[in-house]
């Protein structure tokens, strides 16, 4: 009769010849989280949208940013969601951006989703109800005042002046096909106190780069239009039918968001945190020069 000790060790010997089980991929790990999350993703996202549509959208804005990997995974799979049930390509035409950054609370990498310029006007356009939007800046010398309460009005004569460092205010109105119209206006200290909170292009001592500090004017006036377009009453219906509101699609910039399920009514849900945080000292390859997420666009626009 074979002795305990000698079954071990054929057991162990067995063990050891047998061929080695390859990693799973930083790929395959991302389509089996999307796989196995899926019956709380698909109420999120249009019906269209399989886990392998959601995996592509991961890979290619991880292809153009591999850091994305380092991330916790369900940050990862928060943030394609996101861009899913938006409908913008993430990290490819300036509609939305997936970033890795260093999250100081949770002492972890962490994807955040951006919406991009493109996007935000986009997800306005798509509305069916937007007649025109625009957005200005304001130098010192213009002939500028605006009052709100029962009698809302903006008066703007620009001077002349074109020096970015003399800009006072941003503003942006849109005016809808059924003749309403709305404006938001920001001081500069305003625009500034935001992109202080919540820009992700800061190096390890807190020194701005990237579009913020290239395009300063472009990326204050994409803060002053989502500020306006969060109140506006606008909405999109989905091909299933279902209404979500523009405010609510755009609250979404800037999050960190994780895919929960709901116990009670049995669908899912995006939990957003907004999280200040500090950057790595690389800037994102989103922002290069050849994707200026700015270039093309023209104010006003006719929709």
């Amino acid at each position: 009769m074979a002795k305990t000790s000698d079954i071990k060790n054929q057991l162990a010997n067995r063990a050891s010849q047998a061929p080695a089980q390859q990693d799973t991929t930083p790929e395959q790990g991302l389509q089996n989280m999307l796989a196995s999350n899926f019956k709380a993703i698909q109420s999120l996202v249009p019906k269209h949208v399989t886990p392998e549509r959601l995996a592509r959208l991961g890979l290619n804005a991880a292809t153009r940013n591999p850091k994305l990997f380092d991330c916790d995974p369900a940050t990862l799979v928060g943030a394609i969601v996101n861009c899913a049930a938006l409908g913008v390509e993430p990290n490819l035409i300036g509609h939305a951006y997936i970033l890795p950054f260093w999250n100081g609370k949770t002492k972890q990498m962490e994807a955040q989703f951006q919406l991009g310029f493109k996007g935000t006007i986009d997800l306005a356009r798509r509305s069916g109800e937007l007649k025109q939007l625009y957005t200005h800046e304001v130098y010192e010398g213009d002939n500028f005042h605006y009052s709100y309460g029962l009698n809302k009005d903006l008066h703007h004569v620009p001077c002349g002046e074109d020096d970015p460092s003399k800009v006072t205010h941003f503003y942006a109105v849109y005016h809808l096909k059924d003749g309403g119209s709305d404006f938001v206006v920001m001081t500069r200290n305003q625009v500034e106190k935001h992109r202080d909170r919540f820009t992700k292009s800061k190096d390890k001592s807190g020194n701005v780069f990237g579009p913020w500090k290239d395009h300063f004017v472009e990326m204050a006036k994409k803060t002053v239009i989502i500020k306006l377009l969060k109140t506006a009453p606008l909405s999109i219906e989905r091909e299933d039918g279902q209404v979500r509101q523009i405010g609510e699609l755009i609250s979404a910039d800037n999050s960190i968001s994780v895919v929960k399920e709901s116990t009670v009514a049995q669908t899912g849900f995006l939990e957003n945190q907004y999280v200040d945080t500090v950057a790595e000292q690389t800037e994102p390859e989103t922002l290069n020069k050849e994707e200026d997420p700015f270039d093309g666009q023209q104010f006003p626009f006719d929709v």
